[in-house]
């Protein structure tokens, strides 16, 4: 049966009520959106004309027909009062997506070698075989796995194969994947605290028995994991540059947790996330080089050294388990565009990587200097720094406030996307301060002008 203007009319206002059609957006014309239905225009024109009389939507004339903008839609839904949680999470969120300055996680985008990348992109989409444009395979291309074992095993120090490595999504399919081919539902899973804010977030919707670890300056508290959660199946650890802290786990906790990891069968997992980044010249291997037993399951990521939105991290599996994640794999995964994957294997292979790391390595030192120099002169005795050997953020802990959320609001009120240590943390025991990121600042000028937008407002809070 045709399609009748009652329909029509019902649909668009169900649409405009629900706020899917906002004030001033526009319509389909006429013609369109009949030849679309497969419907007369006049059948159209009579939906149209019930709408635009009822106040729903105005005719412009040549310009078309568009939503009322001066309706004013009262929502019918009761107003729900955000739980914390849902709170600390919308406001993460918004950190992350919205626009802004400080943003953790971003790299230098406007150092990006794009003209080189453009180049490997036209080249990669001028090769694509007829082969390469059936499904994508579920564990990676061959030659991008080959390229990533060939570059963890030089700079961070493993001994993998090519045959170990998945190639995956991004943070979340990294931890599901793992979790789902070597652990149960029931399984203890151990997390750092302070941690990666999304991950705990993660961790508490799928992990039925999550904990905590605290972090000091020597990383996780290996002894506390000892003493209270020995039987834990996975211990989920950031120890090149802990995320939010900064601080690197030390030599014998590393050797204290593989110890315990070996002897009693349990997991460590390792997030590299932005250990490419350090600024001496002593280079500090992954933990995973110092796994005699295969214990450790790395995961990496080129989010932080090439782009975001390239959304390609991997995974490095133990040799044991290779079968086991191909397996679950092939249940979760769909495999990650080709193109993308062949652009970014030349990246690889053809050196323009390492040259682009050596690059933001200098160009990251000097911007943390920056902002740190910043900091001194609009706010002198009023942050803590505890400088690390690299990363890609710092923390600027509180000398005597534990008011960071309200300060992390204002700043936030003025385009500066920081955020508050204490949100961070889980357990009882916090400290307090600000996660920022220096890798966009372009000079000590800019960063002194960004950060002195809240001085008088930050100077009387914490007064």
């Amino acid at each position: 049966m045709a399609m009748g203007y009652r329909e029509i009319y019902e649909r668009y206002r169900h649409n405009i009520l629900a706020g899917v059609l906002k004030p001033g957006d526009k319509l389909p014309s006429i013609r369109v959106l009949a030849e679309e239905l497969n419907v007369a225009r006049k059948t159209v024109e009579a939906a149209y004309a019930v709408l635009v009389g009822e106040g729903y939507l105005v005719s412009q004339g040549a310009k078309g027909t568009c939503v009322n903008p001066d309706l004013v839609l009262h929502s019918a839904r009761p107003v729900m009062t955000p739980s914390s949680d849902d709170a600390a999470l919308n406001q993460f969120l918004d950190l992350r997506d919205g626009a802004g300055y400080l943003r953790l996680g971003i790299p230098a985008l406007n150092a990006f070698p794009n003209k080189k990348w453009l180049l490997l992109a036209g080249k990669a989409v001028r090769g694509l075989r007829p082969s390469e444009m059936t499904n994508p395979p579920v564990m990676g291309y061959t030659p991008l796995r080959e390229a990533i074992a060939s570059y963890v095993n030089i700079p961070r120090g493993l001994n993998c194969t090519a045959e170990q490595v998945f190639v995956t999504s991004g943070y979340r399919s990294n931890l599901m994947l793992i979790l789902h081919a070597l652990g149960e539902k029931s399984d203890k899973v151990v997390f750092e605290d302070p941690g990666y804010f999304f991950g705990q977030r993660l961790l508490k919707r799928f992990a039925t028995r999550l904990h905590y670890a605290p972090v000091d300056r020597q990383g996780i508290n290996v002894d506390y994991l000892l003493c209270h959660h020995a039987d834990a199946r996975f211990a989920i650890v950031t120890p090149s540059h802990h995320s939010p802290l900064a601080v690197t786990l030390s030599l014998p906790r590393k050797h204290q947790l593989l110890e315990w990891a070996a002897a009693s069968q349990r997991w460590i997992i390792e997030d590299d996330y932005d250990g490419e980044f350090h600024y001496t010249r002593k280079v500090l291997p992954a933990l995973k080089s110092l796994d005699n037993q295969d214990r450790v399951i790395y995961m990496g990521t080129f989010s932080k050294t090439v782009m975001p939105a390239i959304r390609i991290s991997y995974i490095v599996m133990p040799k044991a388990t290779i079968a086991r994640f191909r397996e679950i794999g092939e249940i979760m995964e769909a495999g990650q565009p080709v193109l993308t994957q062949k652009i970014l294997t030349a990246f690889l292979s053809e050196g323009h990587f390492y040259k682009h790391l050596k690059k933001m390595r200098a160009l990251y030192q000097q911007r943390r200097k920056m902002l740190l120099e910043a900091l001194q002169t609009v706010y002198p005795g009023l942050f803590e720094i505890e400088l690390s050997d690299g990363g890609m953020h710092i923390v600027a802990f509180l000398r005597a406030s534990t008011r960071d959320s309200e300060l992390a609001a204002l700043w936030q009120r003025h385009q500066l996307q920081v955020s508050a240590l204490s949100g961070w943390y889980c357990l009882s025991a916090k400290r307090y301060g600000l996660v920022m990121s220096y890798t966009n600042i372009a000079s000590t000028e800019q960063a002194i002008a960004l950060i002195s937008r809240p001085r008088a407002e930050t100077l009387a809070l914490l007064a």
